[in-house]
């Protein structure tokens, strides 16, 4: 039975990048050695790495004045690391969930905290609008698509302080105006990677406005100095993303991953907003996230909820269930996911609703 992938992260990837790993660990580029095993100071390396920090620049867009690293561990490291290298006195922070709040945890370790604007009143189920960044702040941080509450900011701010986002789960899905940031980053395993490498890009004039002694691992300027190389690199994460960019910028660049992401997503709040039984957690589509579709039984069937979640495992559907803290479903719809999957949920929803 085939199986359809909806798992927040570690995540999809395409089969491109599935092929081209499996080439990879058995002989990489004509080493004889694998990618499993291959030093990461060999010139077949190297070139694997210029060519990561390429491909980001392109797909992406950016400018120059910017410096792409690559560097070990989950993004949540970022949480710490940013304020560790810019918040002086003030930062100021948008409270969008669970993630956001991550951030602002590690913050107040460094400085005075700034929420902007939280939308926790109503389990963050929108974006906060009309709120005011103060101009004494260091930063603003915000998270740009929120994974477990399946909320989504696809607005480039602008911003009269630097301006940092966490875009883990939904970077190289749209177009981004990477000259509005001052910093972006994202871990890998939601749309492009194997877990274990995190995506940085930083304004290189904002890498002087660091504000204490770092610790050479916390300190941006020594990574991109390093070309990412300082610490031993996550291979063979590094590797697969390359591949993964490969097959985006052979399929159409961001762009289409966009055009993609809005008809998977279009797709799938249809059917649940047309529903009987089911409806999304979010209301607004303006705050919808198209990566991360979550969604619930109304009040009056909550108690089948193990019954569809034993009907999707039936059908072959993989991770719908809720994040623990949340719980409902959540279908992940990241780059690689394709239609017949979506299709496959629609069906499974329509199903369930002609049984009950």
């Amino acid at each position: 039975m085939k199986k359809h992938n909806f798992n927040a992260g570690p995540a999809i990837l395409p089969d491109y990048t599935y092929e081209k790993c499996i080439e990879a660990i058995k002989d990489f580029d004509n080493t004889g050695l694998s990618i499993l095993s291959v030093s990461h100071r060999s010139k077949e390396f190297d070139a694997v790495m210029d060519n990561a920090v390429a491909a980001t620049k392109r797909l992406l867009d950016i400018p120059s004045g910017y410096s792409v690293i690559f560097l070990g561990g989950g993004a949540s490291t970022q949480f710490y690391t940013v304020p560790y290298n810019f918040l002086g006195k003030k930062a100021a922070y948008l409270d969008t969930g669970t993630w956001a709040m991550g951030g602002i945890k590690e913050a107040k370790l460094f400085g005075e905290v700034d929420i902007v604007a939280s939308s926790k009143d109503k389990n963050y189920s929108y974006i906060p609008k009309n709120y005011t960044v103060p101009e004494d702040a260091d930063y603003f941080e915000i998270c740009s698509n929120n994974t477990i509450e399946g909320t989504e900011i696809r607005e480039d701010f602008d911003c009269k302080v630097p301006l940092v986002a966490d875009m883990s789960s939904d970077i190289f899905s749209r177009p981004v105006d990477v000259s509005k940031y001052s910093l972006i980053f994202g871990g890998a395993q939601k749309n492009f990677a194997p877990a274990g490498v995190t995506i940085v890009i930083i304004k290189d004039s904002f890498m002087d406005k660091v504000v204490r002694p770092v610790p050479t691992m916390a300190n941006y300027k020594v990574h991109v100095e390093n070309n990412s190389m300082k610490n031993t690199p996550p291979v063979f994460p590094i590797f697969a993303g390359l591949k993964t960019m490969e097959w985006m910028e052979q399929s159409g660049g961001v762009k289409e991953m966009e055009k993609r992401a809005i008809a998977r997503s279009s797709k799938i709040y249809d059917a649940l907003d047309s529903s009987k039984l089911f409806k999304a957690t979010v209301e607004d589509p303006q705050d919808r996230s198209r990566m991360n579709i979550c969604f619930v039984l109304k009040p009056e069937y909550s108690e089948l909820e193990t019954a569809f979640l034993d009907l999707a495992k039936q059908r072959g559907l993989v991770g719908i269930k809720g994040h623990r803290s949340v719980g409902g479903f959540r279908a992940s719809c990241y780059n690689a996911l394709p239609m017949e999957s979506v299709d496959a949920l629609i069906d499974t929803i329509h199903e369930f609703e002609k049984a009950h």
